[in-house]
């Protein structure tokens, strides 16, 4: 069991980790109260060590068994024998304090092992599976941490289309990026519909009409994936919705953005300036202040939150 001084230690690892790499993230999660915050960094800090796991240089059985040990430490620290990284504990805390199913965690580790060799996406639905662990777990796991109203499940569904818009978002952006590195993650039966070679996804310069006419399809999907997840915010408690709003809000502005080069994302890398993802996170939180609490609704069903529960000092 780790002491109070322990567990602040863990907390402020994982908060440093989070202010230096999180970007569009950290924007979010300055909305949230502290102890919102605190696990919202916890949880930011396991997954990002997740994927430097998989980032680093090696070939890919050695990384393959890294992500292995990795998932035993968590196992570990979930059971309370163990945190070998400095994050662990305060990622157990908070995985206890807000009730996040472990397998959500065990998942996206499966979501980042996806990724230590390079694969193909024959159809749409496999790159769906695999946006669901590298990204909707995620998004459902936040979803303990907000506070929402499941409605028979309904948050979780909308939770994972969310996920599913952003990861699109970012491999329309990384698209040339991925290819240079010999990851296709465009389906094979899209690239066959535009008649794209798999070798044009790697040039530098403007993309030509038959990429650029299939980068505008997934971005059409990604808009209709964004669509729904709009139906999550009213489910997210007040505290909550402030940090989804702002983080669809920064990436429909990074799709926006890609929109308006014509998707041309070979030449540059696309991304928000930091102005205008301030804009966006203070617009999401003067909206918590307009918007209905459905809270206390009797016929709102069963809550999903840890508002009972003292944040760590």
């Amino acid at each position: 069991m780790k002491t109070d001084r322990a567990l602040q230690a863990s907390y402020r690892f994982c908060g440093a980790l989070a202010r230096r790499e999180a970007r569009n993230f950290y924007y979010a999660f300055l909305l949230l109260p502290s102890a919102g915050r605190r696990s919202m960094c916890a949880l930011y800090a396991f997954l990002r060590h997740t994927d430097d796991l998989a980032d680093e240089p090696g070939p890919a059985a050695a990384k393959a068994r890294a992500l292995d040990a990795w998932r035993l430490d968590l196992d570990s620290a979930l059971a309370g024998t163990g945190t070998a990284w400095p994050g662990l504990a305060a990622l157990a805390d908070t995985v206890a304090r807000h009730s996040i199913p472990s397998d959500l965690l065990q998942k996206a580790i499966d979501g980042v092992l996806m990724d230590v060799k390079p694969r193909r996406f024959e159809a749409f639905d496999e790159l769906r599976d695999y946006c669901y662990h590298v990204a909707s777990v995620v998004g459902v796991a936040c979803l303990h941490i907000w506070g929402y109203r499941s409605e028979e499940g309904t948050a979780e569904r909308l939770a994972e289309s969310c996920g599913i818009a952003l990861q699109l978002t970012n491999i329309i952006r990384d698209v040339r990026e991925d290819a240079e590195n010999g990851r296709i993650y465009l389906p094979e039966e899209d690239l066959a519909r535009f008649g794209v070679e798999k070798s044009e996804l790697g040039r530098a310069g403007r993309p030509g009409e038959r990429v650029r006419a299939l980068l505008a399809f997934e971005g059409e999907r990604a808009k209709e994936y964004y669509e729904g997840a709009d139906q999550l915010i009213p489910l997210v408690d007040r505290d909550g919705r402030p940090v989804l709003k702002t983080i669809m809000g920064i990436y429909r502005a990074l799709l926006d953005e890609i929109v308006r080069r014509d998707y041309n994302v070979f030449s540059a890398r696309v991304s928000v300036s930091p102005w205008r993802k301030i804009a966006i996170a203070v617009r999401a939180l003067a909206a918590r202040s307009a918007a209905v609490d459905h809270r206390r609704s009797p016929a709102s069903g069963p809550r999903h939150t840890s508002d009972s529960i003292a944040a760590p000092r």
